[in-house]
């Protein structure tokens, strides 16, 4: 319940006060490209419950949903995209959806209902929580993309070796489950979307 409560009050104070900053990243991608300012995706929440996940739209207009997955330097994002990409600034619109009650600050970030097909039973055990707008494999994984960029078939990879890395690390969060965790991976992201190097045990 007080993490409930906690959701609702900062995502409530996040929108008033990024207000300016949605709209001016808007404005932004209209001038940057055609297509809508918001993205939406179906992903999968707790009890498996699927949902529309919001972004703003970093790629070019019909072309996010033909790979679910990011690699390397990839064409299809947009000049403002990389930006927001690079920032996490395409988050921003989550704070919706936390509100709707489909996600957390942080939780398990929600994977698309394909990838979740490969969950196995004791993997699904991730699901018993929201998804979050971060979480310990956020910031592990923050260069996911490169990593992608250099295998062979990085679909393969992905399911393979990160997604499996990925549920370890929601587990460990879940173990540890509690405002304190929460502030203290918030406050990670925001160093690591900074720039600062972070110990791996960290």
């Amino acid at each position: 319940m007080l993490k409930r409560i906690f959701d609702i009050v900062f995502s409530i104070f996040g929108i008033v006060f990024f207000l300016p900053v949605f709209l001016i990243i808007g404005v932004l991608i209209k001038l940057d490209s055609k297509g809508e300012i918001i993205f939406k995706q179906t992903r999968v929440t707790k009890d498996g419950k699927e949902f529309k996940i919001y972004k703003f739209r970093t790629m070019i207009k019909e072309t996010e949903g033909n790979k679910q997955i990011t690699v390397g330097k990839d064409n299809r994002i947009t000049k403002v995209g990389s930006f927001l990409r690079k920032t996490k600034l395409d988050e921003l619109p989550q704070l919706f959806n936390i509100i709707k009650g489909e996600m957390s600050f942080v939780g398990p970030r929600p994977e698309v209902p394909k990838y979740v097909s490969y969950y196995t039973d004791e993997q699904k055990e991730i699901l018993k929580v929201r998804a979050g707008i971060t979480d310990y494999a956020s910031i592990y994984f923050s260069n996911e993309s490169e990593i992608l960029g250099q295998q062979n078939d990085p679909e393969k990879y992905y399911i393979e070796e990160i997604m499996p890395y990925k549920i370890k690390l929601n587990k460990k969060y879940i173990d540890n489950m509690g405002i304190i965790t929460d502030i203290k991976i918030i406050i990670l992201t925001i160093l690591k979307i900074a720039g600062v190097e972070l110990k791996e045990e960290e």
